[in-house]
């Protein structure tokens, strides 16, 4: 998971910040010490990190933190803002040519994923409305241009190729006329890789960009490889002039360098991160929401946009009507659950809610499709009836449910008895909520007491 490495030892040095009434210039230096530590393992370019060191001990050792009465949550503030800037300040938007098309050329070593990343942002920009043509420019790879076009039909956008006979340069030249024919107002280039930088790759790239002259130039780099990644992205940079830098793979990075060292080092924005291996695994890059991910603060606006897109508003009014009125049933648990199977991998939008991550820590929380997939079984093994009526399940049939669903009888337990305990906190948040539903009293306790009835190293969902 990204910054998984990294967000735990930046967590444990702030812990122990919070717990100091006040601080002395010697706690700030001996967390900085381990903050210090942490960025380098974390392959973070050293230059980066004393700069970053360097400009965080400059504004934590003042009168802003001495004085404060919580002088650990300011040092956090402060090192959030710091790694915020490093990423970049705000997020990069992709340009937008004055005369449609816009032109975006996709740049990068084999390997990086540079023809699956040109697919996801083609179906990104399509939900947005546009209208984007894929360009098959990479006439050297085997099995290339068949790849780009079975990734434009996957994504439902046309792809321009002429086969691998023609020049690259002429390709573009073509599919640049195509797209103003056709009313196309993005188009997206997929050119060749080598495995290394060459002067023969420059050149074609070179001439590729004087034809088509190109709003973007966006790099496709692998996040897993690190300070080689940030190498690549410099090179790149220093020969074509790079707009932006798409960093792939970043859910499998424990480390990120890549990421936080990138911007600084290159001085070209991260537009977009890629979070896994499925078309809609894409997403714009935001260096404050980044920022707060690693240090445990989660990214709540991420995860409101994930739900917006992903869950259905109309069975979501419905949900809610049921969970007020205590009208929920084990066939609703199983719609939910593939509702929130829409908006991503689990372990990563439990990510996004603030201490999630340091709560599956420390009461050892299994959060993932497999256990998802154990309650699916389960209760698929039920009758209709039985997912109505809870009530009914006596021990026979819990017998033949852990049967039939390749489970144990303990499994099947645990999962009515949470189920039990999840509709009575329901009815009591049906009890506590204002009038017309608005708003929660008591928050704080009642969170307190679902997390109780939890207990600890119980795995989540409910298996």
């Amino acid at each position: 998971m990204a910054f998984e490495s990294l967000s735990s030892r930046l967590q444990n040095v702030f812990g122990k910040l919070r717990s100091k009434g006040k601080l002395s210039e010697d706690d700030v230096n001996e967390a900085l010490r381990e903050v210090r530590l942490a960025l380098l393992e974390a392959d973070v370019n050293f230059k980066v990190v004393k700069e970053l060191i360097s400009k965080i001990k400059e504004r934590a050792i003042g009168q802003e933190v001495m004085k404060s009465f919580t002088p650990g949550m300011v040092v956090i503030d402060i090192v959030n803002k710091e790694l915020t800037e490093l990423m970049g300040g705000t997020q990069s938007k992709l340009a937008k040519a004055n005369k449609p098309p816009t032109v975006i050329m996709m740049v990068g070593l084999q390997g990086a994923g540079k023809t699956t990343t040109s697919g996801k942002l083609a179906r990104l920009l399509l939900k947005q409305n546009h209208r984007p043509l894929l360009v098959a420019g990479d006439i050297y790879r085997p099995a290339a241009i068949k790849q780009l076009q079975v990734l434009g039909e996957q994504v439902n956008v046309p792809v321009f190729a002429l086969g691998d006979t023609v020049s690259p340069v002429e390709i573009a030249k073509r599919a640049l006329q195509h797209a103003r024919d056709n009313g196309n107002d993005y188009l997206l280039i997929d050119t060749a890789g080598r495995l290394h930088i060459d002067e023969t790759l420059m050149d074609e790239l070179k001439n590729i960009r004087e034809q088509v002259k190109p709003d973007e130039i966006l790099l496709v780099v692998d996040a897993m490889t690190g300070q080689d990644a940030v190498n690549v992205a410099e090179s790149f940079n220093k020969q074509l002039g790079l707009t932006g830098v798409i960093l792939t793979k970043l859910d499998g990075d424990t480390r990120g360098g890549a990421a936080l060292s990138v911007k600084a080092v290159t001085g070209c924005p991260i537009k977009f991160a890629a979070m896994g291996e499925k078309l809609d695994a894409l997403e714009p890059f935001h260096p404050e929401r980044m920022a707060s991910r690693i240090l445990g603060m989660g990214d709540v606006l991420t995860l409101i946009e994930k739900a917006q897109s992903g869950i259905d508003q109309d069975k979501a009014k419905e949900m809610e009507r049921k969970m007020r009125t205590a009208e929920f049933t084990f066939e609703d648990l199983i719609d939910q659950m593939e509702q929130v199977k829409k908006m991503g991998p689990l372990d990563q939008l439990l990510d996004m809610i603030p201490g999630m991550n340091k709560m599956k820590g420390a009461q050892n929380l299994q959060m993932d499709d497999k256990h998802m997939g154990r309650i699916t079984a389960i209760v698929k093994s039920m009758t209709k009836e039985e997912k109505r009526h809870p009530e009914i399940l006596n021990a026979s049939r819990r017998k033949r449910i852990a049967s039939g669903s390749g489970t144990t009888l303990p499994d099947v337990n645990r999962l009515i008895k949470q189920f039990d305990e999840m509709k009575k906190m329901m009815k009591q948040m049906s009890g506590m909520m204002g009038s017309g539903g608005k708003g929660l009293k008591g928050k704080g306790p009642m969170a307190k007491g679902l997390m109780g009835k939890m207990g600890k190293n119980s795995k989540f969902p409910f298996a």
